[in-house]
């Protein structure tokens, strides 16, 4: 037996990947283990060939790819020359966090496990794929499969002698201790963003404060939905980006939310506080400054709105004086509790903090040195950039739809980032929003001559104006969009932009108005699906075109949009064309369309 090790390494996108591995981390603890929970870009990958014991937890992103914060690990890991026995002393397990209504389910973590194996590594149970579209969640899949790796586990490191599992009934104690400052103390004041030039290009950690300068709505005040065009002034940041790139903003919660939190948990807003690491070796988190006001903490770091996992109410059961609100979380907290957990939580959208007033008793007894191992931090959002440097220098472009939706819940559902935005005002001052820009997935042709298909219904066409502004002013035709939305009076965004281009011939639109078609046959019932035009239907109809810029002009196609039904709708249309214009049969047709893919002249960027 040797020394009682274990690392956690994940990738995650959303938080999931990272909230499981944090689990492990305590079931380690339990467990006696010396264990630390990394993600997979912060570990020094070439310490792997001497780690004796690991277990990996990622999760797959939008086609397949690895999340952000492991593509450095996964391009070492997948390098030719890596000699293939190198992580034989190497026991490990991969725990996969994917969605199965995505073409390549939980494809990052089936690659992982293949690649380590290869590597020399022995797997001590076969790769688990956890399911977001299963009842339960993940967790159906998570629950059996960490009970029979501990089992594995223990059975290669028994527990040292006189010593056993510690019972769940214990609360492991907190990442941090908070230590309150004297109130008659001096605190360094001033803001912790650059809004001057910084030492390096802004980062996640060393955010640029850029200065909003425009906050348009761009649909009809009719419309349901609320659609902005924001731009962010980035002089002096050192940040450049091409078509395709994507802005990072880091959002913060509304004062009201704040101000409730505090009351609730009886904390004074204005207090301030250090934290200490309880185990040496833990580093502090590297986003909050030190010292720190509970307000800054609550503000800019907390995620209260966010929908809270079952590991939250597992905690907060450890502090409940109420027999009854006890029983309630220790029952959410459970397997057999999970699907009255999903009714509660995740079905109506209840953020973490209404979950708090629905058990006050406890919420008023949390240690203010739990709250960051209760509440997770708030991630930063992703946005296409939708403008062109060549265009508009110094700026930055986002079209955004502020999300906002109804569950059986009676308050609306707000989205934190877009509700944020959305409530600056530029005219009031001088309004800073933190951000950094990052690579996009998509790539436009370096040669002048490829022609581009752009098909980007609603906010999706964000990219594909950035692309236009860049080409456009590079004196690049052969530009051609198919665009989508509902009505045309109501959220044809940047119509007259499009329309400018197609008189100078630098532009071939399409454009497909799902809602319209009810107003031009006069008829008062809405459309069923079959009745409406989309995007998909204008390429069926204008295949010779498209078939054309493909085949004999090599033209290169984007697809950018919501991941629902619109991606597969379009790849069958894009089928379609192949079989009727270009003769093939449909397994030739989707095996064409597959090779464009790979040889990125096919190129899609979806969310849901």
């Amino acid at each position: 037996m040797g020394e009682r090790q274990l690392l956690v390494l994940f990738g995650s996108q959303t938080g999931t990947a990272e909230d499981t591995a944090e689990r492990i981390g305590r079931e380690a603890k339990r467990r006696h283990f010396q264990c630390r929970v990394e993600a997979l870009d912060g570990y020094e990958v070439a310490n792997l060939i001497s780690e004796p014991l690991v277990i990996f937890v990622c999760a797959t992103t939008g086609q397949g790819d690895p999340p952000d914060n492991m593509k450095t690990f996964w391009r070492f890991l997948f390098r030719k020359n890596l000699p293939l026995g190198s992580l034989c002393q190497l026991d490990f397990a991969v725990l996969g966090l994917g969605d199965s209504s995505y073409p390549k389910f939980n494809f990052v973590a089936k690659k992982l496990h293949k690649r380590v194996l290869q590597l020399g590594g022995s797997a001590l149970l076969p790769v688990a794929l956890g399911d977001d579209q299963h009842d339960l969640g993940p967790d159906a899949v998570v629950d059996p499969w960490l009970l029979a790796l501990w089992d594995k586990i223990l059975a290669l490191y028994p527990l040292p002698p006189g010593l056993e599992v510690i019972s769940p009934d214990v609360c492991l104690p907190p990442r941090y201790t908070l230590h309150y400052l004297a109130e008659d103390a001096l605190h360094p004041r001033g803001d912790l963003l650059q809004n001057t030039a910084p030492r390096a290009a802004p980062s996640e950690l060393h955010p640029f404060a850029a200065r909003v300068v425009s906050n348009q709505r761009v649909t009809a005040e009719s419309h349901f939905q609320d659609v902005r065009l924001i731009e962010f002034d980035v002089t002096g940041s050192g940040i450049t980006f091409s078509a395709g790139d994507v802005v990072m903003i880091q959002p913060q919660n509304c004062p009201e939310d704040v101000q409730q939190f505090c009351q609730l948990l009886r904390l004074d807003p204005d207090r301030w506080f250090v934290l200490k690491p309880t185990e040496p070796g833990t580093s502090l988190p590297a986003l909050l400054p030190q010292p720190c006001t509970i307000r800054h903490l609550v503000t800019h770091y907390l995620d209260i709105s966010c929908v809270p996992r079952r590991s939250f109410f597992h905690l907060l059961s450890y502090f409940s004086t109420s027999d009854l609100e006890r029983e309630k979380l220790q029952e959410f907290s459970s397997a057999q509790g999970q699907e009255e957990l999903f009714s509660y939580c995740n079905r109506p959208r209840r953020t973490t903090l209404e979950a708090l007033w629905d058990f006050p008793q406890t919420t008023c007894a949390i240690p203010p040195e739990y709250l960051l191992d209760l509440i997770p931090r708030i991630r930063p959002r992703a946005f296409s950039i939708a403008s062109s440097m060549l265009a508009h220098p110094d700026r930055i472009q986002i079209l955004m739809a502020v999300v906002r939706y109804k569950t059986q819940l009676s308050k609306p559902r707000r989205g934190l980032c877009s509700t944020w935005l959305a409530s600056l005002n530029p005219e009031q001052g001088d309004v800073r929003v933190p951000l950094w820009v990052k690579k996009g997935g998509m790539k436009f042709p370096a040669d002048p001559d490829t022609p581009v298909i752009m098909i980007g219904p609603g906010t999706g066409v964000a990219p594909f104006r950035a692309a236009l502004q860049e080409r456009v002013a590079q004196g690049r035709r052969g530009n051609c969009l198919f665009f989508g939305c509902r009505q045309k009076s109501k959220d044809f965004y940047c119509q007259v932009e499009w329309e400018e281009l197609v008189v100078k011939g630098f532009l071939t639109l399409f454009t497909a108005f799902s809602r319209d078609q009810a107003a031009s046959s006069g008829l008062s019932q809405p459309l069923s699906r079959e009745e409406k035009v989309y995007v998909q239907h204008r390429i069926r109809e204008n295949r010779q075109l498209v078939w054309e810029l493909l085949s004999g002009q090599n033209a290169h196609v984007y697809l950018a949009g919501n991941a629902k039904q619109m991606p597969a709708a379009v790849a069958e249309a894009l089928q379609w064309v192949l079989q009727l214009e270009g003769g093939l049969s449909p397994s030739e047709a989707e095996e064409h369309l597959t090779a464009l893919e790979r040889s990125q002249r096919f190129q899609s960027e979806t969310w849901s």
